[in-house]
């Protein structure tokens, strides 16, 4: 038996439940962890909001996509993208069913090796929000000296894409709240305040002009100030300004008419956990909770503002 934390229905954080339940033995290429953390994401409280329909034969809805931890058991022919898998090995796994709890089964296709130098807690937050980082960036085909705006350059994902952009020699300018200025200054980019005036603001950090824009704010203000700086409509991402596509910019990740690029994304662990693992590419962790504390958690998240990863412990 395994302690996971599941929905029981459909709305806020007061319908989540820690309950008892049992662990399939894993079949064939599949492999059982035990978990040691689980990454908290917004899709994880938008998929009992109810932003993707509220399905009662969904319910309860085991919850939690990515984890870091020990496999126990292997089954036939478990072998993950970086090969054969055995028990003992620590590993982070994305995309899985049910990762908040003491113990999942997950297919071994989706299991790769986790660096000694990651830690747990860094290593179960990095697959999701650095898959679309990635992504993003390879849509964008940046060129080393070009200048890119990032819109929410302090969240998980614009924050990850920051660094990975900087380490490659591109110029960054990241939109963000005052407090969060410094944290961006840290990792190589010029901040810039979001609010009235933003579009003159961006002009004045980038006086030789903008060659292209990630936009993970999804706000009016950010993707009619990155419209009028590049004209270039295919050189403009977001991640989450689905009601903008009629604009021509690209659109990626799960909404309507967005690219998915489940490819680009199944593959980002190449490029991600070795960076991490070289403290290339830093991991800020806001909060860790018990699991017992998962209402608290998505309370936390669902705020926008954490300040860094929120990762749940078993």
């Amino acid at each position: 038996m395994a302690t996971a934390v599941v929905a029981t229905g459909y709305g806020g954080p007061e319908h989540l439940a820690v309950v008892e339940r049992e662990v399939p033995a894993p079949g064939t290429g599949e492999v059982t962890l035990e978990v040691k953390a689980a990454g908290v994401n917004p899709i994880d409280f938008k998929l009992y909001g109810g932003t993707f329909g509220r399905d009662p034969a969904r319910l309860p809805m085991p919850l939690g996509l990515e984890v870091s931890g020990v496999i126990t058991a292997v089954g036939e022919a478990a072998s993950g993208p970086a090969g054969p898998l055995a028990v003992g090995d620590e590993v982070v796994a994305y995309p899985v069913s049910g990762g908040y709890a003491t113990e999942v089964t997950a297919k071994a296709s989706v299991v790769v090796p986790k660096p000694s130098e990651v830690s747990w807690d860094a290593a179960a937050g990095l697959l999701l929000a650095g898959g679309t980082a990635v992504h993003a960036l390879a849509r964008l085909g940046l060129r080393e000296g070009e200048t890119l705006v990032i819109h929410g350059a302090s969240g998980m994902v614009g924050l990850l894409a920051l660094q990975l952009a900087v380490a490659a020699g591109v110029n960054v300018i990241g939109t963000a709240s005052e407090k969060r200025h410094e944290l961006l200054r840290q990792h190589g980019a010029v901040p810039v305040a979001y609010g009235n005036g933003l579009l003159e603001r961006l002009r004045a950090a980038a006086p030789s002009g903008v060659d292209a824009v990630f936009d993970v704010a999804g706000t009016e203000e950010a993707i009619d100030a990155s419209l009028e700086l590049v004209p270039d409509r295919d050189r403009i991402v977001s991640a989450v300004a689905f009601s903008r596509g009629d604009t021509g910019i690209q659109l990626i990740g799960s909404g309507p008419g967005a690219d998915p690029g489940t490819e680009i994304r199944a593959q980002a662990w190449r490029q991600l956990l070795p960076a991490a693992g070289q403290r290339r590419l830093e991991v800020p962790i806001a909060r860790v909770f018990p699991l017992a504390e998962a209402a608290e958690a998505h309370r936390l998240a669902a705020t926008g503002h954490p300040g860094g990863k929120i990762v749940l412990h078993p």
